[in-house]
């Protein structure tokens, strides 16, 4: 005999229903197709599984082809661990076919990009050279693009288009130069913007630094991805790649400033991609700038994976839809 005066709740009179008639989230048709040996990627992606982060990703490739077929923005905010991870090749192949309309970097992004371009390597042991004192002190990276920003300023130039002009000199470019974001955008008249923060980015330690240029460059590159964003409305789409902190707020502020100027940014879509969802791109990326106005989302896994993954389903997805356009199988 216990010793509650309440005793457990019965089970009589709970009622059920048949399995059969609920409505449930998951069913077989949903599953994934155990792929094949020697099947294409096309093959690969249908037959991954229809359920959560795979719904994501081919909404999110739909809205990237959708955005290409209105002539919207397409917008590729990146981190530098894209970059120090050999993205640029893929991003250059979408650049090239049509799905970006803008870069938008943070200093980390354009300093491995150059470096890429300059050498063919990026990413130093920052344990082994700031016992030294050497962290950050490559002379060639700092001092080109610190000169490159100040002559860009001279002339009109935000940080992006600076950078991406010296790397693509009148006589011999630099050796790695194909693959450099900044300097294929710059070639295809693709815009870059670089957003800096003061006292991050390792050009800022040398005496070459010119901040009153690198502040006004950089504002320029502010206004110029605004006008971008200011275009989104109707379906344009922002994807953020591995910034946790400065491109989401950047990219708040280019919403407010356009919605400020009378642009609605109505039914626009928004992705971050990152192997950790921080606070920043939650709420300044999927959740705060489509609010009641348009769709964002968030997919969490390393870029190196997760990038040429999203890459290949929007090629897919394009091929489709042109296939279906002109009545093939």
């Amino acid at each position: 005999m216990n010793r509650y005066r309440i005793p457990p709740l019965s089970l009589e009179g709970v009622k059920t229903y048949p399995l059969a008639k609920r409505s449930s989230k998951v069913g077989v048709a949903d599953f994934a197709v155990p792929p094949k040996p020697g099947a294409s990627v096309g093959k690969f992606i249908d037959g991954l599984p229809n359920i959560l982060a795979v719904q994501s990703l081919r909404a999110v490739a739909e809205a990237v082809v959708a955005a290409r077929r209105k002539r919207k923005p397409i917008i590729w905010g990146l981190g530098g661990h894209v970059i120090k991870c050999g993205l640029g090749p893929v991003l250059i192949d979408l650049m090239r076919r049509g799905f970006v309309s803008c870069l938008a970097m943070n200093g980390a992004a354009m300093i491995h990009d150059f470096e890429i371009a300059w050498v063919g390597h990026t990413s130093e042991d920052v344990e082994a050279g700031l016992g030294k004192g050497q962290f950050g002190m490559a002379e060639e990276t700092s001092r080109t693009i610190n000169v490159a920003i100040s002559a860009g300023d001279a002339q009109g130039l935000g940080a992006g288009e600076a950078v991406g002009k010296i790397l693509n000199p009148s006589r011999r470019r630099p050796r790695f130069a194909k693959a450099s974001l900044l300097s294929t955008a710059y070639r295809q008249r693709i815009p870059v913007t670089v957003h800096l923060a003061i006292g991050t980015d390792i050009n800022m330690n040398h005496p070459s630094v010119d901040a009153a240029a690198l502040g006004a460059a950089s504002h320029r590159d502010f206004r110029l991805l605004a006008r971008m964003v200011s275009k989104m409305g109707g379906g344009g789409v922002y994807l953020n790649l591995g910034s946790a902190v400065i491109l989401p707020e950047v990219f708040l502020k280019c919403v407010s400033l356009a919605r400020n100027l009378g642009h609605s940014l109505q039914r626009i879509v928004t992705a971050n991609f990152d192997f950790i969802q921080h606070y920043r791109p939650t709420q300044n990326v999927v959740l705060r700038p489509t609010a009641r106005t348009g769709k964002g989302y968030a997919l969490t896994g390393h870029h190196e994976l997760m990038i040429p993954l999203l890459a290949a389903t929007v090629l897919e997805t394009d091929r489709k839809k042109r296939t279906k356009r002109s009545g093939g199988e």
